[in-house]
């Protein structure tokens, strides 16, 4: 007779009790502020995907969509706001909450975003911003 010994953390994996992490797509074009948030978002318990581009992003996006995307909205190839558009236009991915980083200024309101930030930010506003974003489960202003 075969004796399978489990721990608490197995058990928890095969009944389907274990949280699994959410995993977030960061949009930034700037290697050093992409691997700042990815590091942030790291040590706060989340799963990180990058994508340096918008291009890249809507790959990452159609392969396997995020829980959340941190988007910037000046980047190469396809600007964050094609990005944010095709995200909304899609009914697989309209559900997608959308935090918005950016330095321009263009405001939340006509963004039609919930979820915004102005750079510069620090690491405990990103969290901060993707917790509540997260939460809400908005990705658009009501």
């Amino acid at each position: 007779m075969l004796r399978l010994r489990l721990g608490w953390h197995e058990l928890k994996v095969y009944f389907g009790m274990l949280d699994r992490r959410q995993t977030i797509l960061v949009v930034e074009d700037d290697e050093d502020l992409r691997r700042l948030f990815r590091t942030a978002l790291t040590l706060a318990g989340f799963d990180v995907v990058e994508a340096g581009d918008g291009m890249d992003a809507l790959r990452r996006i159609d392969h396997s969509p995020p829980d959340l995307v941190i988007l910037d909205l000046v980047l190469p190839r396809v600007s964050g706001l094609v990005v944010q558009q095709e995200i909304t236009a899609h009914a697989v991915t309209r559900h997608i909450p959308i935090v918005v980083i950016t330095g321009s200024a263009i405001s939340a309101e006509e963004l039609q975003v919930a979820c915004f930030l102005r750079k510069p930010i620090s690491p405990d506003q990103l969290i901060d911003a993707v917790r509540n974003c997260l939460a809400t489960g908005s990705n658009t202003a009501e």
